[in-house]
C-alpha cells in the first residue's frame, strides 16, 4: 500500500526542482518570489502557480504599459 505513494522525500526533491525556475518567473513578472514556494504543496501546488500567473494582473506588465503612455 506504502509503495504506490511518494514519499515525502520524493516531494521534497521534485519541489526543490521546480522552486528555482518558478522564483525566478515570479520574479520576472513582479511578484514576490517567496509565492514560489507553493511548489512544495503535494497535489495543488503547481495548479495554483499556473492559476496565478494566469488570472492574476502582474505588477511589471502594468509598469510597462504606464510607460508606453
Amino acid at each position: 500500500m506504502m509503495m504506490n505513494m511518494p514519499n515525502i522525500f520524493q516531494v521534497f526533491i521534485l519541489g526543490l526542482f521546480l522552486f528555482l525556475p518558478v522564483c525566478l518567473i515570479y520574479r520576472k513578472a513582479g511578484f514576490h518570489p517567496a509565492w514560489a514556494a507553493l511548489v512544495f504543496l503535494p497535489v495543488f501546488g503547481m495548479l495554483l502557480v499556473f492559476l496565478q500567473l494566469a488570472f492574476l494582473p502582474w505588477p511589471n506588465r502594468r509598469s510597462e504599459l504606464e510607460r508606453k503612455l
